[in-house]
This record gives C-alpha cells, structure tokens and sequence, in this order.
C-alpha cells in the first residue's frame, strides 16, 4: 500500500496523482519475487543460498556428534524406545538440505509457504477492501493538500492575477473532483471539499481562516503526512526483507537441529518466519479496519470536516507496532504448538 505523495505535491497530472495514489501490499510483494526466486531457486549451487547450505551442512554435521553421543546414552538407559524416535532428525536434515542447484527441498518448501501466506495475505484484502475502502480514506487524508498544491501558488497574488490563478487552479482541482467520482461515487467529503474549494475561490467568506489555512497554509503538515505515508510503506518493505532474511537463514537453523536440547532451532525458524507473516497480515487488516471506521463515519457527512492526520500517524506507527504485537504473541502460541505437538509425537513413536 504505497502513496506516491511526492507526486502529488509536485503537482504532476491528475491521472498519476488517482493511478498512483495507493496500491496493495500484493504490489509490494511482486516487487520482491525475483529476490526469492533469484535467491532459493536459481543456480543454488554458487549464490548466496547455496554458500548458506554448504554452512547449514557444516554445522549438522559438527551437531551430529553431539547427536550420537546423546543418541548412545539414550540407547543404554532406555534401550530402544527413545532412540529410535531420534534417528528421525538426520534423515530431516538430510533430505532438507539436499541441493540440486534448483532449489533444495527446503528452500522449495520455504519458497511454497511464502507463497501462501501472499495468497492468504491478497484474499484478506480483496475480501475486507471490495469498496476500495482503504484507498478512499487515504485519499480522504490527503485530498486537502492536493487542492492546496494546486492553490498554493496563488496565496502570493493579489487581485486579477490571483482570481486568474484560482480559475486555472480550480480547473484541476475539478478533474481530480471528477476522478474521485469515477471511481467511489458522488461521496460526500468530495462534496464538502469541492464547496471549500469553490469558496475559496469565489470569496464568499463562508470558509473559516482555520480551513482557508488547511488549504493554503505551510507545508509543515504535507511534509509530515508525506514521511508517515513513507514510513508505512517501508514498514511493508521491511516485512518483505525479514521474511527474506529469515528464509536465507533457514539451512543453519536446520543443521543446528541435531543438537540434543527440547527447543530445535528449526522450530524457533519456523516460528519466526510464520511470525512476519502475521506481522504482514496483521497490518493490512488493521489498516482495512481502520480506513472503514473513516469511510463509513466522517466520509458520509458532508458537514463534518475532519482531521485525518490521525489515520496518516496510525498507519505510519501504531498499526505496524499493533501488528508487531500481535505477530510475537501468535508467534509464541505457533512455537509452543509446534514444541508440544513434536514432543507428543516423541512419545507415541
């Protein structure tokens, strides 16, 4: 969910301003697949993945004595029971970490999870956002400063100049109106900005100063709205690049598995790659959520003129912290889950 806000107050046309004004976190992600592909699937014998295999064998096979000496003491104080349950983790190993400069099973599987919480991620959105609900109400939040870079410029004229100015700025201003009608409909908080901007314009005083300002005033807010809006999207970035970095580091949690210990370090990677996919989900719920509360509430009375920074500053740092949150509490469910489920299977074979 990206908004091209720079764009916008640079005052470019108004098709890039409506085309490039948000898209999903999906955009996002195809923007990283050939990272995956170029890292789990191709030639994995010589890049980076591969280097990281090679180090993931060193270190299983460096875990294996420690895995034969604890496998030998198992062997004599509970015969055969525990240790034959045990002899399953080598052959996990193996069988993951065998690379056939295609991919390994691993990173195959790796590559197929991702995939699905993507999958999940875009069914999530397309089911929570039909209406266009989260593009709207950030458009909501920032269509104020896009009338007030088209008028901006005429705050500094006086008299025919400024009245020309305001003719030509409105000129623009209406397109946008229009665009925003072709696609939402005949909302009402475009009604409401469209008659500030006609007041504006014909002087009829009805707009109050505070208002006139929001329009026409500083750049401070525009400029904090602008770094908010850029800090989401490198939030979902972020995301993208743990995921990633988590994924690479797969084949080393993988061959530390053999260690004798209760938490395997495979399970701790597991979690924490299930973890940012929450995180990831999390984040674009929250966020459809939210832009509805707008949308639904102030977005339906014309008379209502609303401060939406707060939308900008949720998205910007609450909803990623929210996510987060709620990302390390599902993680640890996931890590207990897996941690008992194991142990439980331990026990039956």
């Amino acid at each position: 969910m990206q908004l091209a806000i720079q764009l916008i107050f640079s005052q470019v046309g108004i098709d890039q301003i409506i085309d490039t004004g948000t898209v999903t976190s999906q955009s996002v992600a195809e923007g990283w697949d050939k990272q995956w592909l170029d890292l789990l699937q191709n030639n994995t014998s010589n890049n980076l993945y591969g280097s990281l295999t090679n180090l993931g064998i060193f270190f299983a096979v460096g875990t294996l004595l420690f895995f034969m000496i604890q496998f030998l003491r198992d062997l004599i104080s509970y015969e055969y029971s525990r240790p034959i349950s045990a002899l399953i983790w080598p052959f996990i190993v193996v069988v993951l970490l065998s690379n056939s400069g295609k991919g390994s099973i691993l990173s195959n599987l790796t590559l197929g999870v991702r995939n699905f919480l993507n999958t999940v991620n875009q069914q999530v959105l397309i089911t929570a956002d039909a209406n266009k609900t989260y593009q709207q109400a950030l458009n909501m939040s920032i269509a104020e400063e896009v009338a007030g870079s088209f008028l901006r410029p005429c705050q500094s004229l006086t008299g025919e100049q400024q009245s020309q100015c305001f003719v030509k700025a409105a000129e623009k201003v209406n397109v946008l109106w229009q665009k925003y009608r072709d696609i939402y409909g005949n909302k009402s908080w475009i009604i409401r900005l469209q008659n500030k901007v006609d007041n504006i314009r014909y002087g009829t005083g009805i707009v109050s100063e505070t208002s006139f300002n929001s329009l026409l005033g500083s750049t401070v807010q525009t400029s904090i709205k602008n770094f908010l809006v850029s800090l989401q999207y490198a939030f979902q970035n972020l995301i993208e690049a743990s995921m990633l970095l988590i994924a690479a580091l797969g084949p080393i949690a993988v061959g530390g598995s053999l260690l004798p210990v209760a938490g395997k370090p495979i399970f701790a990677w597991l979690t924490g790659f299930l973890s940012i996919g929450i995180a990831k989900i999390s984040f674009n719920i929250i966020a459809v959520l939210t832009a509805a509360v707008i949308v639904n509430g102030p977005g339906q009375n014309a008379n209502v003129d609303p401060d939406l920074m707060w939308f900008i500053i949720f998205l910007g740092i609450l909803a990623p912290i929210l996510s987060l949150l709620v990302a390390a509490a599902g993680g640890f469910a996931v890590f207990s889950a897996i941690s008992n489920t194991a142990s439980l299977v331990k026990e039956r074979i």
